[in-house]
């Protein structure tokens, strides 16, 4: 089983070779942001990141670990901080 740090780990080199996750992670939120959510699931949001390469662009796909939407709605949240209550965390191990 892996420990946090190595979670995270996994996350940050995976982030590093991957930087357009992030930026539909960003733009997705902020469509929902746009539309008017006070909050809204991380989750759904990586969903439709899914939705999006796989069948929208037909571009490169992305092999997305479940494991990394929690580190992509924190990463959000640091980069955005007038918005850095939009999603809701967990304390690590909840």
């Amino acid at each position: 089983m892996e420990t946090e740090m190595s979670l995270k780990q996994t996350w940050w080199k995976y982030h590093k070779k991957n930087p357009k996750v992030y930026e539909l992670f960003e733009q997705f939120t902020f469509d929902v942001i746009n539309a008017g959510f006070q909050h809204y699931s991380a989750k759904a949001i990586f969903e439709q990141i899914r939705w999006h390469t796989d069948v929208v662009t037909r571009g490169s796909r992305f092999k997305l670990s479940n494991n990394h939407t929690a580190y992509y709605a924190r990463l959000f949240a640091h980069n955005n901080p007038k918005h850095a209550d939009f999603f809701r965390f967990k304390q690590a191990g909840e």
